[in-house]
């Protein structure tokens, strides 16, 4: 009886063994076909970032939504904060919210 349960035993582990080593290759093959992840840039040392006027969020300008009125570009976090400018609601605190 013991003979049996050390077949049955030996051959789950096997079964686990194989299964994650063909999970493992398939990771492999998949990551290798797909081009690297795409992930966000972080703006890099030195970059100069422009204060959010209605939350007081910085933003870097490049990456930010803007409004140019009368030839001043603002630079907003979203069009939320850009939309209460225009409306010209007040000016909210970043410890306010």
């Amino acid at each position: 009886m013991g003979y049996v349960v050390r077949f049955l035993l030996l051959g789950l582990l096997i079964v686990l063994l194989a299964r994650s080593f063909w999970k493992l290759v398939g990771s492999i093959v998949e990551g290798a076909s797909s081009g690297p992840a795409v992930r966000p840039r972080a703006p890099g040392r030195g970059v100069p970032m422009a204060r959010d006027p209605v939350c007081g969020t910085f933003v870097v300008p490049s990456a930010a939504l803007t409004l140019n009125v009368k030839g001043r570009v603002t630079c907003f976090c979203s069009e939320t904060c850009r939309q209460a400018y225009e409306a010209g609601e007040p000016a909210r605190s970043a410890s306010s919210r």
